[in-house]
């Protein structure tokens, strides 16, 4: 089908897929996509014993979580002996070919790595596996973590302290040129994207390059909300991001969201009731419940999957999910 045209950030013609357009239109009893974020970047490992870091515990997470839910896992690598945030195409390969090998889940893998990188080395595990959904920030933005400081005073590593301790001056660099650069990578691919939008300026970020034609419907928007630097987590900046979309994107895009620490499940839920999907998992909260640390991402999942089945909608599969959002399918992936 067409795409939508933009111009100046406003729908002019929508011609949505038929895709999206099913998917948006049915609130009643429609499937909703749950995303689960297996293990990130923001999190240190003294935090919680139970945050994945090597290839096999990061490989165990993820088919646990699509065994209890999930759609899409969402996918970043670690240093097996500290921790350590690692974007090399080598720390990802062991657990992206288990993950292939042993379950039917979207792989998603990130683009944003960590703030510490350049835009070269966070796309190189893209570029090398062409998975069927990248990860994309739509946008340059503080990223503050320091805050965390307060709450962890002992740490086992010595990497972590500094890193928390330096985003207090660190910018996540996504400039409108690495934009273009990630997305006609990934795009020569095949791959799709899990468009991240962590304040009302980045819908508008990706309005533009909807206009340049460099991202075509339907699109996948995972509002992020709670992280210091981005918008809030309050009800009202929820309701806000997801009218600021309807009104740029109209049928053309699946909304999700993720609200980071404690926000988590109160804004999934807020998410499902304006006709959102949802994304849980150990990146965005270490937590099941107030006090209680989560011991595996599928708890997060299951919870999330409660929610969704208690409203009387359905939980997405896989192969949902990849017709939802027009993917290219497991066996066009190299991994």
């Amino acid at each position: 089908s067409d795409p939508v045209h933009f111009q100046s950030g406003s729908v002019m013609t929508t011609a949505p897929s038929p895709a999206a357009s099913q998917a948006a239109s049915s609130r009643g009893g429609r499937k909703v996509i749950i995303t689960c974020a297996i293990t990130g970047s923001i999190h240190t490992p003294s935090m919680s014993p139970y945050l994945p870091v090597t290839a096999e515990q990061i490989a165990t997470a993820a088919i646990e979580a699509a065994d209890a839910g999930a759609a899409i896992v969402h996918l970043h690598a670690r240093d097996p002996k500290d921790g350590r945030p690692d974007q090399s195409p080598a720390r990802f390969e062991p657990f992206l070919k288990a993950i292939h090998a042993r379950s039917n889940v979207v792989i998603n893998i990130t683009t944003g790595g960590a703030a510490t990188m350049t835009v070269d080395e966070r796309l190189q595990p893209c570029a090398v596996f062409k998975p069927e959904v990248a990860s994309l920030n739509m946008g340059s933005m503080n990223f503050g973590l320091y805050p965390m400081l307060a709450r962890y005073k002992t740490f086992q590593h010595d990497w972590e302290r500094p890193y928390l301790e330096g985003s207090d001056e660190r910018i996540f660099k996504n400039t409108f040129r690495d934009i273009e650069k990630i997305l006609r990578t990934c795009a020569d691919n095949g791959t799709r994207f899990e468009i991240e939008c962590y304040d009302i300026g980045h819908l508008y970020t990706l309005a533009h390059f909807v206009d340049r034609g460099l991202v075509k419907p339907p699109f996948f928007v995972q509002s992020v909300f709670g992280i210091l630097g981005g918008i809030g987590p309050h009800p009202e900046d929820v309701s806000h991001m997801r009218r600021t979309a309807d009104r740029l994107f109209g049928n053309s895009y699946l909304w999700s969201v993720l609200g980071a620490g404690k926000s988590q499940m109160a804004i999934a839920a807020q998410s499902l009731t304006l006709g959102g999907n949802v994304r849980v998992g150990l990146e965005d909260s270490l937590w099941v419940g107030p006090g209680q640390l989560a011991l595996k991402n599928a708890e997060q999942v299951t919870v999330a999957r409660k929610l969704i089945e208690g409203l009387g909608l359905s939980v997405a599969s896989p192969d949902d999910a990849r017709q939802m959002l027009q993917l290219k399918g497991k066996s066009a992936v190299a991994i």
